[in-house]
């Protein structure tokens, strides 16, 4: 959208504010409104917030900062505030009008992607956004399920139907290509599925997918959630990563009609680098506490460091398609991480791979989960790491990490993620009461 139809688009569609996003550290979406008055404004030099206001971004003594609309992303949103219309549109964070700011992880990830432009690619992502919708009391969630539905299940059981459609209806207003919502696993579990895009751009559509549903449950009186793992004894909430690279020229390069496999060397090469860097990009595509009550075996989560053609109980796998849409499926990340960092980490990994060719190891076919320590030890199967601490230890060591997310994110991001497991490591939890409470 140029600029003049970006005026254009605010008067035909009777704009009175406009919200700027962008996302901070840990992954949470904010936003500043300006009247539609101020947007020249905001085009011309970007508006100024406080930095030292959002959490990792900047200390007190440098704390103006600025917000630079991308045009790419301008939408409506779809509801309303006592009458009045307003767009967003999603912002880059800079230090001044000239200069991008390092701790901005939109712009961690447009790192990422020019490298792979300059090594010939043009990457693509397309996330599966798992959630959980429930009941709501008093503006919190109510942990109980709504239905005792299932995989690809209809009403009556799946009572949030309505809200699935409704959620389909408004990312389409928005721009985004909804391509499947569904009923989960787990009971009152629910997936969006969207195109594949550019990787910033599938991140942005991940903010605008966790807005639009969260907005949508509110209205509704009930409650999304994106917490990985919030009730035991079933299938937690995922998002899986689905990534390709294609030619400067349109072909897609995991693709090779000439292969048995129809999978290229440069596959395996993304494949052999997402394997050596596995463990140390966890603690980014699963930075919370809770993200490691979901990766453990029985709950379909993958916990086990091998690739595979078609096998879920791999961390990579394959999909069938072919052609165009040769891809691969990465399966660990849940909906509780940045998408910017996490893409920016999964991306780095794979070309990693690609510059250093490493091979992966052989595709494991077999259900990992019913191997022996010893049988998956012999075959050269690790484990993610098993907690939030474990992981933290494995990104601090981790070159490749503290390159992608640069010297700014990855310092703050480790001092808030060791407070984090501090904080849960010296919380007394009902749990514990009830277990030692005769001792």
């Amino acid at each position: 959208m140029t600029r003049e139809e970006l005026f254009r688009f605010v008067e035909e569609n009777q704009v009175r504010f406009v919200r700027l996003q962008f996302t901070d550290i840990n992954g949470m979406m904010k936003n500043v409104e300006i009247p539609v008055d101020e947007l020249e404004t905001a085009l011309e030099s970007g508006i100024m917030f406080d930095g030292s206001s959002v959490e990792g971004f900047a200390r007190l003594h440098e704390s103006d900062m600025y917000l630079k609309p991308d045009l790419r992303t301008v939408a409506m949103l779809p509801w309303t505030f006592d009458g009045h219309r307003s767009a967003r549109i999603i912002c880059d964070v800079y230090n001044d009008s000239e200069h991008p700011f390092e701790g901005d992880p939109r712009y961690r990830l447009k790192l990422v992607e020019e490298k792979a432009r300059k090594m010939g690619f043009i990457p693509y992502a397309g996330p599966e956004v798992e959630f959980f919708i429930l009941p709501r009391q008093n503006n919190r969630p109510v942990f109980e399920f709504l239905d005792s539905g299932s995989y690809f299940d209809l009403l009556p059981v799946d009572i949030a139907e309505h809200i699935r459609t409704e959620v389909s209806v408004h990312l389409e207003e928005m721009g985004l290509d909804v391509e499947t919502t569904h009923h989960e696993v787990a009971p009152s579990q629910h997936e969006v599925d969207f195109r594949y895009a550019e990787p910033v751009i599938a991140a942005d559509n991940v903010q605008t997918v966790k807005l639009v549903i969260k907005t949508l449950a509110i209205k509704n009186n009930l409650y999304a959630t994106f917490m990985p793992k919030p009730f035991f004894g079933v299938n937690g909430s995922g998002m899986h990563v689905h990534m390709s690279l294609f030619t400067l020229d349109g072909k897609n390069a995991f693709y090779d009609e000439s292969a048995p496999d129809g999978i290229s060397q440069v596959m395996k090469y993304f494949i052999g680098g997402l394997i050596a860097h596995a463990r140390e990009i966890t603690a980014i595509t699963n930075p919370t506490v809770n993200s490691y009550k979901r990766l453990v075996p029985g709950y379909e989560a993958p916990v086990n460091i091998a690739w595979s053609k078609g096998n879920r109980t791999a961390l990579i796998r394959i999909p069938k398609a072919r052609g165009k849409a040769t891809r691969i499926e990465y399966r660990s990340p849940d909906p509780s991480c940045n998408p910017y960092l996490a893409f920016a980490v999964i991306l780095a990994a794979g070309l990693d791979g690609i510059e250093k060719k490493i091979e992966p190891p052989a595709a494991v076919e077999e259900n990992i989960y019913q191997m022996s320590e010893s049988e998956k030890q012999k075959r050269g199967i690790y484990r993610l790491p098993a907690n939030l601490k474990e992981a933290l230890n494995e990104a601090e060591n981790s070159k490749l990490v503290r390159e992608v997310l640069g010297e700014h994110i990855w310092e703050k991001f480790l001092k808030l993620k060791e407070r984090e497991w501090w904080e849960y490591s010296t919380t007394v939890t009902e749990w514990e009461r009830k277990k030692y409470e005769n001792i």
